[in-house]
């Protein structure tokens, strides 16, 4: 393979339900086949959710796309992945097909740059990254986006590789904790 590997993102059909269980298997199969030069990521499409009930915000997971599982693949013959990869993902235990295969062991479409920027977003994987930011635990924050806009909160902890800050936040007179990306906070009060 050569050194400008092209990717690109599939969709991948699995009961409904064993979303993470075809992640963790697909995962694993990857590692143990030796096929991490050729399948990169796996993800469940899913996101954040937060919710006042009885006065107390409570906060889910909750899967966008049940069924589905977005797999990032190598692409070297002509944006189409190889045969290694798709017979790999293919018989993954809880994989049922590909999402734009028209079956008879046609390989699938990718989804279109913008297709997988607008999921990213929607999972909080936007490939905006803050390289450094000057905040310490302690340290007070007004909070710019999402459903703590234009509070402030208390810096818990810092996790650079997520670049996320957990946070506390007063919400009817109680701290409740919540986690924020950098680019969700302001550090000018």
């Amino acid at each position: 393979m050569s050194d400008s590997i092209e990717k690109a993102w599939f969709v991948v059909h699995t009961y409904s339900g064993y979303e993470h269980k075809v992640q963790t298997n697909l995962e694993s199969r990857t590692q143990t086949m030796g096929m991490n030069n050729q399948i990169f990521r796996v993800l469940v499409p899913e996101q954040e959710v937060s919710t006042v009930e009885d006065g107390e915000v409570k906060t889910s997971i909750e899967n966008d796309f049940p069924g589905y599982v977005l797999v990032e693949m190598a692409t070297p013959q002509d944006g189409n992945m190889t045969d290694e990869a798709w017979y790999v993902v293919r018989n993954t235990p809880g994989v049922t097909g590909f999402l734009g295969s028209h079956g008879a062991g046609s390989k699938p479409n990718s989804l279109l740059p913008e297709e997988v920027e607008l999921l990213m977003k929607r999972m909080g994987m936007t490939g905006e990254k803050v390289v450094d930011l000057d905040v310490e635990v302690g340290q007070t924050i007004k909070i710019v986006a999402g459903p703590f806009n234009g509070m402030e909160g208390v810096i818990r902890a810092i996790d650079p590789e997520k670049q996320e800050v957990e946070a506390t936040v007063e919400v009817f007179g109680r701290e409740t904790p919540t986690e924020l990306g950098f680019n969700d906070i302001d550090t000018n009060l």
